[in-house]
């Protein structure tokens, strides 16, 4: 039985409130100076299934792999796409997948929080300061240090991207090893990244080339997205237009959703796959990725594509996508011409 929305947000709100305060009496333990400090089993806690938000945790994933690279790490999330959004990590030692619906699951959601109690952690991090499950998951597992990822306004005035929800947990954990003794980090914040290897990049581009049959460079759009975060029709036809005038030498195709609806109308070739990571591999061979904010949006920044997300009603500091010469655009404060420069800047 699916869960009213009105009830979601009620319940979140309840959590949020409740869980707030887990964590602000936590200190950190006496350091010998001496002494040298070991960590190598760690917990990230990220219990949300969604794709986009497992795709932003990546980078928290892959600085911890770098400032501990010898480190076996353990993720607690909700069930979803964990499994292939990691596959290829193989310092990633076990997921522990809540149910996404746990009423309907309760044995098996109680156990996985139990799983928690199992083992002994050198560090647990929470990937969203946010979540109460999160928290909880931080606040209940074993360890010797614990992250919960409250904002530290020294921190937080450090640095101009700090908002973003791949980059704080980021900051905030070399914030917290600068305080037991390590030195400070000043290098880039990870990009998201889904590890895609050579073998799966091939075969991705066997599969575009059989859409596309001809050996241009290809534009990828994906028109869909959730709730108001999603364009018309009209909006969405606007842009195929232009972008079929501005680079006839290009080809564009067009990712479809689950739904099997298209802004455009089916006018570009498309396609479609259940499988993320083949997804990421088909984008990864494509020269520019155009969406707005969502999660496929996330899964073609994580594959290393230059990637132009449109924003008018989330906040772009937090979701942006970043690196690889990616570019968030309020479409709120731009015009259609100022679109179209940064995506040339993106091809030329």
């Amino acid at each position: 039985m699916k869960i009213p929305r009105r009830i979601n947000v009620f319940r979140r709100k309840a959590m949020k409130g409740l869980t707030k305060n887990i964590g602000n009496s936590y200190s950190i333990p006496e350091i010998d100076p001496n002494s040298n400090i070991e960590i190598k089993n760690i917990l990230i806690s990220r219990p949300n299934h969604r794709l986009g938000n497992q795709l932003l945790l990546t980078p928290l994933v892959q600085e911890v792999i770098n400032t501990f690279p010898d480190c076996k790490i353990d993720l607690f999330v909700k069930g979803g796409v964990a499994h292939p959004v990691f596959e290829n990590y193989e310092e990633i030692d076990k997921i522990i997948q809540l149910p996404k619906k746990p009423f309907s699951h309760l044995l098996n959601y109680g156990w996985c929080w139990l799983k928690l109690k199992k083992k002994r952690y050198d560090l647990v991090i929470n990937g969203d300061k946010n979540s109460s499950s999160g928290r909880l998951s931080t606040q209940f597992a074993k360890a010797t240090y614990k992250v919960f990822g409250d904002i530290d306004e020294a921190v937080h005035a450090g640095y101009k991207d700090y908002e973003h929800i791949s980059k704080y947990p980021v900051y905030n954990l070399r914030h917290f090893l600068e305080k037991l003794g390590f030195p400070k980090n000043h290098a880039e914040v990870p990009v998201l990244n889904i590890k895609l290897n050579e073998t799966e990049i091939t075969n991705g581009k066997k599969i575009l080339d059989d859409i596309v049959k001809n050996d241009k460079n290809t534009i990828c759009i994906y028109t869909n997205a959730t709730g108001a975060k999603c364009y018309s029709k009209d909006w969405w036809e606007t842009v195929y237009e232009r972008l079929t005038k501005e680079y006839p030498n290009y080809n564009v195709v067009e990712m479809l959703p689950i739904e099997n609806i298209s802004k455009i109308s089916f006018k570009a070739p498309n396609f479609y796959s259940k499988d993320i990571r083949q997804m990421g591999a088909i984008i990864k061979n494509t020269s520019v990725f155009i969406a707005a904010d969502n999660g496929v949006m996330h899964l073609a920044s994580a594959s290393l594509t230059p990637t132009v997300g449109f924003f008018s009603v989330t906040n772009k500091n937090i979701y942006q996508p970043y690196g690889n010469g990616s570019v968030a655009l309020n479409t709120n404060e731009t015009t259609i011409d100022d679109w179209f420069v940064e995506i040339d800047r993106i091809l030329k």
